[in-house]
C-alpha cells in the first residue's frame, strides 16, 4: 500500500504554502493587529480565488468532493502561517456540515461556495464560537437539532481570547431556521474534522516555531559564536523536531482514516490531536527559550504562534477527552500489528 500523497495533493499544498508565504508573514500579522481587523480582505480574496471553500463539499452539492487527506496539508500550512482568516473552520468543518444538511440550491451554501460569505459553527464541543462576527451565517446546535442564523439574530457576546486573531463569542440566542433534527452523526463527523484539522494546524505551528528558533540561533552571537553552535540549543531543537516527525505521520494516517467514521478512526484522530498538541507545546516553549526573555513579548514573531497553539490546544476537545477516545479503542478492540488497519466492523 502506498501511503504517499499524490502529485496533485502535493501541488495543491505547494500552491497554498506559496500564497501564504507571500501574503501571511509576521509583518502582515502585525499590520492586521495594529488595525484591529478580523481579517485581511485582499489575502482572503486570494484564498477564495483558489476555490478552496468547497474542497470537502460533495460534487452534487456544488463542491470539489475531495477527502480530508486532500485538505490536511492545507490546514498544516495555515498553522505554519498562523493564518487569521477562517479557512480551516469554514472550508474544513462548517461547509461540509452545512452541505450534509441542506439541498444544493440552499442560498447560504451557494453564497458560501462562491466565497461571498463564511459560515461559523457553534458546535457543543467548543464553549465559544470563532469568527462569528465576520461570518455571513452561523450554524447553531440545540441537542441534535441544527439551526441556521445570522450574527445579528444570534446576539453575539464578545469574549476575551489569548489569540488576537481568533475573535471569540458566545451566543445570546441559538434559535433560527431549523435545518435538521437527528443530526448527531453529522455533528460527530464535524467534530472529527475539527479535531483533525486543529491537529494539522498544531503540527504546522510546531514546525514554524522550530524554523524561527533555528534562524535566530544562527544569527544571535554569544562569546563570539552563534548560539546555535552550542549543544544545549541543538539538543533542545532536535528534540522538538523529533516530536514533530513522530506527530506528522500520525496526523496523516488519521486524515486517511477519518471517512470510516468508526472507533478506530476516532482513536487515530484523537491520537493525532494529542501528539500534535504535545509537539506544538514543546516547540513553542523551546523557541521562546531560544529567543531569551524577549521571546515572551509581542515584538518576537514566535509569540504569534505561541498564542495560536494555546488557543487550539483545547479547541475541538481537550487532552482528557481525546485520551478517553484512544482508551476506548485500546480497551475494547484487539491490539497488535495485525490489527493496525482493522475496522470496527
Amino acid at each position: 500500500m502506498d501511503f504517499r500523497f499524490t502529485e496533485e495533493q502535493d501541488m495543491m499544498a505547494d500552491v497554498v504554502r506559496g500564497l501564504l508565504a507571500d501574503h501571511c508573514q509576521p509583518a502582515d500579522l502585525r499590520r492586521l493587529m495594529a488595525s484591529n481587523e478580523a481579517r485581511d480582505s485582499a489575502r482572503w480574496a486570494h484564498i477564495v480565488e483558489l476555490g478552496l471553500g468547497g474542497i470537502l463539499v460533495p460534487e452534487d452539492k456544488g463542491g470539489l468532493g475531495l477527502a480530508p487527506v486532500d485538505f490536511v496539508q492545507l490546514a498544516e500550512a495555515a498553522g505554519y502561517a498562523a493564518l487569521p482568516e477562517p479557512l480551516v473552520e469554514n472550508a474544513g468543518v462548517a461547509l461540509p456540515l452545512l452541505a450534509a444538511l441542506v439541498p444544493a440550491d440552499h442560498p447560504v451554501l451557494t453564497r458560501a461556495l462562491a466565497g461571498e460569505i463564511t459560515v461559523a459553527l457553534a458546535h457543543p464541543a467548543n464553549p465559544m464560537v470563532a469568527d462569528a462576527d465576520s461570518a455571513g451565517a452561523i450554524l447553531t446546535v440545540a441537542g441534535d437539532t441544527v439551526h441556521l442564523t445570522t450574527p445579528e439574530a444570534a446576539g453575539l457576546v464578545h469574549q476575551p481570547s489569548s489569540d488576537p486573531f481568533r475573535r471569540l463569542h458566545t451566543l445570546a440566542n441559538v434559535a433560527g431556521e431549523t435545518l435538521a433534527t437527528g443530526a448527531q452523526p453529522a455533528l460527530d463527523a464535524a467534530f472529527d474534522r475539527g479535531a483533525l484539522f486543529a491537529a494539522a494546524q498544531m503540527v504546522g505551528i510546531a514546525q514554524r516555531c522550530v524554523d524561527l528558533a533555528v534562524d535566530y540561533a544562527k544569527e544571535r552571537q554569544q562569546f563570539g559564536k552563534p548560539i546555535g553552535s552550542y549543544q544545549a540549543i541543538k539538543h533542545h531543537l532536535a528534540t522538538c523536531q523529533v516530536k514533530i516527525e513522530f506527530a506528522r505521520p500520525v496526523l496523516y494516517a488519521a486524515a486517511a482514516d477519518l471517512p470510516n467514521g468508526d472507533l478506530h478512526s476516532r482513536a487515530r484522530i484523537s491520537q493525532a490531536k494529542l501528539a500534535a498538541t504535545e509537539a506544538a507545546d514543546l516547540a513553542t516553549r523551546t523557541a521562546i527559550q531560544v529567543h531569551g526573555a524577549m521571546g515572551y513579548s509581542w515584538e518576537v514573531d514566535v509569540h504569534f504562534f505561541l498564542k495560536r497553539a494555546v488557543a487550539l490546544a483545547s479547541w475541538w476537545g481537550d487532552a482528557a477527552l481525546h485520551r478517553d477516545r484512544v482508551a476506548a479503542r485500546v480497551m475494547t478492540q484487539p491490539l497488535g500489528p495485525e490489527f493496525t488497519f482493522a475496522r470496527e466492523s
